[in-house]
């Protein structure tokens, strides 16, 4: 056995240990509750922008976009414009001609002026609108028709309702061995009272909405993998990677 996979097997080891590492598991929930209040997500940025997300899913996010080189990433949910930006650098990296299309029902103009200042955005379209108007979706559709890999992240509302929808719509674009991921699914292990501002919460959430979806589909199934190297995640039973046509 060559000393790379020694390593990489060694890893494998972690994981499984992290696996099944109950106390582990409830010292992160534990930690994700204590931090929440200080806003602990908006603290970074990626390349200028700010970036609403724990650190560990973009190191996640990179290995997907290393190991399955899609040519089009769709987002849901823009905000500042930060997701952009470090998915369309690891496409940069790549050297493919991949492209980011985000969407978001309100772009504030004050965002939309530093997304398409940066370097990156050559490599991004932006579409305002909700992501479940058919309009939307339909333009959507069009540009993964053109797509050989597709990717797809969704990061907006976080309703239920609106979840489950933007999985009917969105998830056919996604193609084999590649990912579908939800952000959010965290909620539903957060205390009742930590959304008291947001039309969501625990039992209304995007969790709540994979485990619907995923009873009716079985193009997809959870990375559990994923989550148990990562602990720390923005998504638990939130990567879903497409395993069939």
């Amino acid at each position: 056995m060559s000393e790379v996979a020694r390593f990489f097997g060694e890893v494998q080891d972690n994981i499984k240990g992290l696996r099944t590492d109950g106390i582990v598991q409830q010292a992160t929930i534990d930690w994700i509750n204590a931090i929440a209040p200080h806003k602990y997500t908006y603290n970074f940025t990626w390349l200028g922008r700010p970036i609403i997300q724990f650190p560990q899913d973009l190191v996640a996010i990179q290995e997907i976009i290393w190991n399955t080189r899609p040519d089009l990433i769709i987002e849901t949910g823009i905000a500042h414009g930060g997701s952009l930006i470090f998915h369309a650098s690891m496409l940069q990296l790549l050297g493919n001609n991949g492209r980011v299309l985000g969407v978001d029902i309100d772009i504030r103009e004050h965002n939309r002026a530093e997304i398409e200042a940066h370097p990156m955005f050559e490599r991004i379209e932006l579409i305002q609108g909700s992501s479940t108007d058919k309009a939307i979706a339909a333009a959507v559709t069009a540009a993964a028709a053109e797509a050989e890999t597709v990717m797809v992240i969704l990061d907006s509302n976080h309703t239920h309702a609106h979840v489950l929808r933007e999985l009917e719509l969105y998830s056919p674009l996604v193609t084999r061995d590649c990912y579908l991921v939800v952000c959010d699914t965290l909620i539903e292990d957060m205390p009742a009272c930590s959304f008291p501002d947001r039309s969501w919460g625990k039992g209304d959430n995007p969790r709540t909405a994979v485990k619907a979806f995923l009873n009716t589909t079985c193009r997809f199934e959870v990375d559990t993998t994923i989550d148990a190297k990562l602990q720390i995640s923005v998504a638990p039973g939130g990567y879903l990677k497409c395993v069939d046509n």
